[in-house]
């Protein structure tokens, strides 16, 4: 049997520098123009932003650390210091050292979660060479979406490079590329060589869409009626009026009547003055008017529905909480898979790069990890107490750092621990219950 080492199969089904197995068909989500459109939802409609802050907030919020994963010491704690994080079992309390012109982990993590509205967030490697020689990480310089004007994709669907629109500098214009050993691209639900990905906002658009336009409807419904319209009755002419100069005398009225009536305003000093036997009165609208709020609360539902985030619309979609711990338990899944897909990628293309930079490629890389999301356990006297009772904090040195760490304890001592093991009495050996032999 001939072992397969290369493809002969292809997943740039376009052939061209991009990639979408489902053709975008509405025109104005189709890309470039669908990042203005998803950045103006982002900004301008509460529901939008809610739901965005709902995914991201939670993500951003969680602590991020560095398992060393078989890495030796040298290598996890310069991994860890470059990406300014911590390692499984340090002090989470520790001092933490000056970070101006450090790289922020916090500030990439904000950035790399606009994948989700944009489809893809792409950031360039820059590194600096210390006084020992190795490459430490500066910054993951971010790309906007706006300013990628070409991506390159290789037949098998990987990515080549990115290209950015030429920047104007004096009397040049350079188009910038960058290859794919420079870049960190997150992407969110990539298929194939669709290196632009697909919008979490996607199935929420045609929602916002007739909610921003119901809004606009609403408010005109709000101003045209609030006030109702004026409308102007001549006055009644004497019957001696007849003929042309009636007509005329007539028409002077009523134009005189439309003048006042399309300049009334309300107001301390607003007021009309009319002929005797004319009318100056303020129509509304006959019958009820079209109420708005329902179809624009379902389009607000439909909206947190496209992410799951269904418990934002308790209260009004269902009428009660009682299933809200049911929702939140999928929405916590669906943002564990965001964020260990971020861990994913952080490890391939920014750890594994450093280790690669520094160590070569056989030497074993550190991997990033981060606590269950909404996760949270309050160091309380009595929980510290059980678990001290029931020896779980010194049953061995990793079951107490894991212990430590999720309960924000203070990091192990060693030398500490080695006192207290050598204090610690023998335990005792098992001995046979009664009718048992040992």
């Amino acid at each position: 049997m001939t072992v397969p080492t290369s493809e002969k199969g292809y997943a740039d089904t376009s052939g061209g520098w991009w990639t979408a197995l489902d053709e975008e068909e509405t025109p104005e989500l189709q890309w470039p123009k669908n990042v203005s459109v998803y950045d103006r939802m982002r900004r301008q409609d509460a529901q939008v932003i809610s739901v965005l802050r709902a995914v991201t907030l939670p993500i951003r919020r969680t602590a991020w650390r560095i398992d060393p994963n078989g890495a030796s010491p040298e290598v996890a704690q310069q991994v860890a210091d470059d990406l300014g994080l911590d390692l499984v079992g340090d002090d989470p309390n520790r001092k933490v050292v000056r970070t101006r012109d450090r790289f922020s982990w916090s500030e990439h993590l904000r950035l790399s979660l606009l994948m989700l509205p944009f489809g893809h967030s792409v950031f360039e490697q820059v590194y600096r060479i210390d006084d020992s020689g190795k490459a430490r990480l500066r910054k993951l310089a971010w790309r906007p979406p706006k300013t990628i004007s070409r991506i390159d994709v290789a037949a098998d669907g990987g990515l080549v490079a990115v290209h950015q629109h030429g920047a104007m500098g004096g009397t040049t214009k350079t188009a910038p590329r960058m290859g794919v050993d420079q870049l960190v691209v997150y992407v969110n639900d990539r298929e194939g060589g669709n290196w632009l990905g697909q919008s979490l906002l996607r199935p929420a658009y045609k929602y916002w869409l007739l909610k921003d336009r119901l809004l606009r409807v609403q408010a005109q419904t709000v101003d045209r009626n609030g006030l109702g319209i004026p409308v102007y009755e001549g006055s009644k002419l004497p019957d001696s009026v007849t003929g042309e100069d009636r007509t005329t005398r007539e028409q002077d009225e009523v134009n005189a009547g439309l003048k006042l009536a399309r300049g009334l305003r309300s107001g301390d000093n607003a007021g009309a003055a009319i002929p005797n036997s004319a009318k100056l009165t303020m129509k509304g609208v006959e019958g009820d008017l079209p109420d708005a709020d329902v179809p624009i609360r379902y389009y607000d539902e439909q909206i947190a529905r496209a992410v799951l985030a269904h418990f934002l619309n308790l209260g009004t979609e269902t009428g009660s909480w009682a299933l809200g711990s049911t929702f939140a338990d999928f929405f916590t899944l669906s943002l564990q898979t965001v964020a260990m897909q971020i861990a994913d990628t952080v490890t391939q293309h920014i750890i594994e790069d450093l280790v690669d930079l520094n160590w070569g490629p056989n030497e074993p890389a550190p991997r990033l990890v981060f606590d269950e999301i909404g996760s949270r356990h309050p160091a309380t006297a009595e929980a510290i107490k059980a678990l001290v009772d029931c020896g779980a904090l010194s049953a061995d040195e990793g079951l107490e750092t894991h212990l430590r760490t999720i309960y924000g304890l203070p990091g192990l001592d060693p030398v500490e621990r080695a006192k207290t093991r050598a204090a610690a009495p023998a335990k005792p050996a098992n001995t046979p219950k009664e009718g048992q032999t040992a």
